[in-house]
């Protein structure tokens, strides 16, 4: 029998079968961002599979140089025969369709074992356990990348110089300015681009000068907001307990409550008998007498009345307490704040991040049932339920006081609306943060609102997060310092390789990789951010490590499973 084989476009070259090309699968605009960034960042070869080059961001993405465009309606394995899978260095899936990706990423590994995959997640928790069935599999969140890159929009910042992993904010900053939180390593980082960063064990950091990489704990970056003081902190938890809906009735009971008493004591009554008698009295089983004095008299009454008024007072904190759970009202925004529109997953990680880095926010959403909204009330923020675009909502989360506006909802239309909102009752006085979905929307739109409107396009700022995983194994985040990029990797410790036996302390002798955190096995979710720098490594145990692209080659080069010689 002849094999038919593929019927390409004269106009186009064939794919590259030398296995240096990458393979991206996706016509939508993360699809020909990452192929975008490859091709011309990086000077690669990239085959797109897509359904139809027409459609959607088909025809940007078969205008790009060194792409080639494949057409297929699935992605079977005819198709990744077709896209020359056989040679090719990694395949990206970035459908928003988890369980497709998932399906197509096993039938890609059995084509070609040591294809290196990279994989689009919209579902947190299937992506924190898909790398398991793949020998080379970074998984990626698409919020989870753009979201420091808004926080940092939203504080002025060029550049994000944040991350947030596993849970936890980690950010750059220098060693003189107060660092709060966990140090975990210093950065020395040369002003020759051509140089080395080296990557210093905090012991080891000399003076005050020099950058570090530290844990954010959530302390304010305002020296003079919420400090941590044993005073301030006493009055802080009363200011809690009586500073609610029910605080001004409760203050005037106490208040009358302390004159009872006082008069009690005037009438020439002992200390134990005052407290006897003035209990009794509020809970109205005192015995009265004509007989008795004026300042008995009063303080009966006053005791009664006090006390028969707060009863029902507590029995409606009580129940108002086991309804919602809390007893004082909501909290409000104190000025000074950052307002995020959408509580959706990107703008919980923006939510996430500023209250880590010390900045005080208030959530707005049409839903109460956001997963942003539990998010921010369990962190005690201010939550507001209604519509963004609405000046009631927007006066109500503080916008006249807020330093900046981050819209992050998945509606163009809202976000924009909002943003025009926004900008009309304050000016160009507030920062204004907008998401957006379409590029070239995105683009002009920061071009034409002013200086101080900031728009960005998720896939956009994940892009270069998924083009370098599919360059460089198991890369997790990217961090911009000076001119010089760090990598976070995601690394397992592969059995027979010479990574085993090996101190962490060994792995770091050079200096261009660190050891951030490392789980056992069986406790891939478990990380310990101080690991012993003598502990041998086993197989298995994942390790979160910082590197230069160098350094991280090194390290991957020794976690390569040794062959047996014959």
């Amino acid at each position: 029998m002849v094999q038919r084989l593929p019927q390409y476009d004269r106009a186009m070259p064939p794919p590259a079968m030398s296995g240096s090309h990458f393979i991206v699968c996706g016509d939508n605009p993360l699809a020909y961002r990452i192929a975008r960034e490859l091709t011309w960042r990086y000077r690669e070869d990239v085959v797109v599979l897509l359904a139809d080059r027409h459609r959607n961001h088909g025809p940007q993405i078969a205008a790009l140089p060194r792409v080639t465009v494949r057409e297929h309606s699935a992605l079977t394995s005819e198709a990744f025969a077709d896209a020359g899978i056989a040679s090719a260095r990694a395949l990206a899936l970035v459908s928003p369709d988890d369980l497709a990706n998932f399906h197509a990423a096993l039938r890609a590994q059995e084509l070609n074992p040591d294809l290196r995959l990279v994989v689009a997640a919209y579902n947190r928790r299937l992506g924190d356990h898909i790398t398991g069935f793949f020998r080379d599999c970074t998984v990626l969140s698409r919020s989870q990348l753009a979201a420091p890159a808004l926080v940092a929009a939203a504080l002025g910042e060029i550049a994000p110089s944040h991350v947030r992993l596993t849970g936890r904010t980690l950010y750059v900053t220098r060693r003189g300015e107060g660092v709060s939180g966990q140090v975990l390593c210093g950065l020395m980082v040369p002003d020759d681009p051509d140089g080395a960063t080296r990557l210093v064990a905090p012991e080891e950091l000399d003076g005050d000068a020099g950058l570090v990489l530290a844990v954010a704990d959530g302390t304010p970056r305002d020296p003079l907001a919420r400090q941590r003081h044993p005073l301030r902190g006493a009055l802080r938890v009363t200011r809690r307990l009586l500073w609610n809906k029910f605080g001004t009735t409760f203050a005037v009971l106490l208040a009358v409550a302390i004159a009872g008493f006082a008069l009690l004591a005037v009438a020439g009554h002992a200390p134990g008998d005052v407290v006897y008698l003035g209990i009794m009295d509020m809970t109205g089983s005192a015995l009265t007498s004509t007989q008795d004095d004026v300042a008995e008299k009063a303080a009966q009454l006053l005791l009664t009345v006090d006390g028969m008024a707060l009863l029902p007072l507590m029995t409606a904190i009580i129940v108002g307490a086991r309804l919602t759970g809390k007893v004082r009202g909501a909290p409000r925004p104190r000025g000074g704040h950052v307002i995020v529109v959408g509580g959706g997953d990107i703008g919980t990680r923006v939510v996430g991040g500023l209250h880590d880095l010390g900045f005080d926010v208030a959530l707005v959403d049409h839903d109460p049932a956001a997963r942003g909204v539990a998010f921010a009330r369990n962190l005690g923020l201010p939550v507001l339920i209604g519509d963004a675009p609405s000046e009631r909502i927007l006066r109500q989360a503080g916008v006249d006081s807020a330093i900046a506006l981050v819209l992050a909802t998945s509606n163009d239309i809202v976000n924009l609306e909002t943003a025009l909102g926004a900008r009309a009752m304050r000016g160009d006085d507030l920062r204004i943060v907008l998401r957006l979905f379409d590029d070239d929307l995105a683009r002009r739109v920061g071009q034409n609102l002013g200086r101080n409107v900031v728009s960005r396009s998720v896939s956009y700022l994940a892009a270069p997060a998924f083009a370098v995983a599919m360059l460089e194994h198991k890369v997790l985040r990217t961090i911009a310092v000076g001119r010089h990029v760090l990598v976070i990797a995601d690394v397992r410790v592969e059995p027979g390789s010479r990574l085993i036996g090996a101190r962490i302390a060994e792995l770091e002798r050079d200096r261009l990789a660190r050891v951030l955190a490392l789980a056992e096995p069986g406790k891939a979710r478990w990380f310990d951010w101080s690991p012993r720098r003598d502990r041998l490594l086993q197989p298995g145990d994942r390790l979160i490590v910082l590197a230069t692209r160098a350094g991280l080659s090194t390290f991957l080069a020794g976690n390569r499973p040794t062959v047996a010689a014959p």
